[in-house]
C-alpha cells in the first residue's frame, strides 16, 4: 500500500529534498510537485491524492490559505522554517508538522502517522463499526474502537483517540445513544469509556492509556459486570 503524494513548495531546492525522501519511502508514491498554491489547487482537481507535503511560507497564497480553500483536503503534513506555526497548524487538523531542516527520522515518524491514519479511515465497514461526527464544520468518520474515552466540555464533548482529540457540539446523553452499550459505559457524569481500553480500575478511578479517569461510586458494580462480559 502506497499513499499518493504531492509536494507544494515555492523553493525548488526544498521540493527536491522532500521528493528524495518521498521516493525513497516504501509507503509513498509521488504524483506531482507544485511551486505555488494555485497550481496545487488546480492539480488536485486532476489527481487522486492521499497526502500533501505543504510548505507554510509561500508568496501570495500561504499553505494555510490553500487549506482553507480546499473543501475536502486529504491528509496534510505541513513543512515550515518557523516553529511559531505549530499551534496554528493543528487548528487545521493536519496529520503532522515538520520543521526545516527535515531529518530522516522525523520524516519517517510523520509518514508512519499518515499511514496509520489512512488505514484507520479506510477500514471496511464490515470489520469496523463507525459513526460520522461534525467537527470544525466538517464531517469526520470515527472508528468506534479507536475511541478511548469521551469527555464532557460544557456544551461540547471531546472524543479522545490515539490520533487526535475531536471536539463536537453534543451532550453526553445524546452521544451516548449512538454508542453500543456492550462496548461503552458512562462511568461518571463527565466521562464515557471504551470498556476494551480499560487497563485497570479501583474504587475511585479507571485507567485508560495511562490516564486516570474518575469513577462514580455508584458505577463501580456496573463497571465490574460490564467488564466481565467484554
Amino acid at each position: 500500500m502506497k499513499l499518493r503524494c504531492i509536494i507544494v513548495d515555492d523553493s525548488s531546492m526544498q521540493r527536491m529534498a522532500v521528493a528524495k525522501l518521498v521516493n525513497n519511502h516504501p509507503h509513498l508514491a509521488l504524483v506531482a510537485e507544485y511551486s505555488n498554491a494555485i497550481e496545487a489547487k488546480n492539480g488536485l482537481k486532476n489527481h487522486e491524492v492521499d497526502l500533501i507535503f505543504l510548505d507554510v511560507e509561500m508568496p501570495i497564497i500561504s499553505g494555510f490559505d490553500l487549506l482553507e480553500a480546499l473543501e475536502n483536503p486529504p491528509q496534510v503534513i505541513l513543512i515550515t522554517g518557523k516553529p511559531d506555526y505549530a499551534l496554528k497548524a493543528f487548528d487545521y487538523d493536519v496529520t503532522d508538522y515538520l520543521h526545516k531542516p527535515i531529518t530522516l527520522a522525523r520524516f519517517e515518524a510523520s509518514v508512519k502517522r499518515a499511514v496509520t491514519k489512512y488505514e484507520q479511515l479506510n477500514r471496511t465497514e464490515e470489520d469496523e463499526e463507525h459513526i460520522f461526527v461534525k467537527s470544525n464544520l466538517k464531517k469526520r468518520k470515527v472508528i468506534l474502537n479507536d475511541i478511548k474515552w469521551i469527555e464532557a466540555l460544557g456544551d461540547y464533548i471531546k472524543l479522545v483517540t490515539d490520533e487526535a482529540n475531536i471536539v463536537i457540539l453534543s451532550t453526553m446523553k445524546s452521544f451516548e445513544k449512538q454508542l453500543p452499550a456492550d462496548k461503552f459505559l458512562r462511568i461518571h457524569k463527565s466521562y464515557i469509556v471504551n470498556l476494551e481500553k480499560i487497563e485497570k480500575f479501583n474504587s475511585k478511578n479507571v485507567e485508560v492509556g495511562g490516564r486516570q479517569i474518575p469513577l462514580s461510586r455508584n458505577k463501580k458494580t456496573e463497571l465490574a459486570e460490564a467488564l466481565a462480559n467484554v
